[in-house]
C-alpha cells in the first residue's frame, strides 16, 4: 500500500457572504438583463416585468401560470 501524504482540506467558502457583484449595495445579479437594450421595445418591456416578478416573488423560475399573470398585468388580453 502507498504511503498517502495527508493534505489540509480545503476551508469553506460561503460565497453568499462575499460582495462579488461590482454593483450597488442589494444588487442582484440578473442572467438576461443586459440584453435588454438589443430587444423590441415589447420585449424589453415584458423580460424587465417577468425580472421584477422573480425578484418580488423570490422564484428562480416561473411557471406558464405565473407568465400569463406577468402578461396580464402588463394589460395584454387574448
Amino acid at each position: 500500500m502507498e504511503h498517502l501524504t495527508k493534505q489540509k482540506p480545503a476551508e469553506f467558502v460561503d460565497r453568499r457572504s462575499i460582495d462579488n457583484s461590482g454593483g450597488p449595495e442589494g444588487f442582484e445579479r440578473r442572467q438576461f438583463s443586459d440584453l435588454y437594450a438589443g430587444l423590441h421595445p415589447d420585449a424589453a418591456e415584458l423580460a424587465e416585468a417577468v425580472d421584477q416578478y422573480k425578484l418580488r416573488h423570490r422564484r428562480r423560475f416561473i411557471t406558464f401560470e405565473e407568465l400569463l399573470d406577468v402578461i396580464t398585468d402588463l394589460g395584454y388580453h387574448k
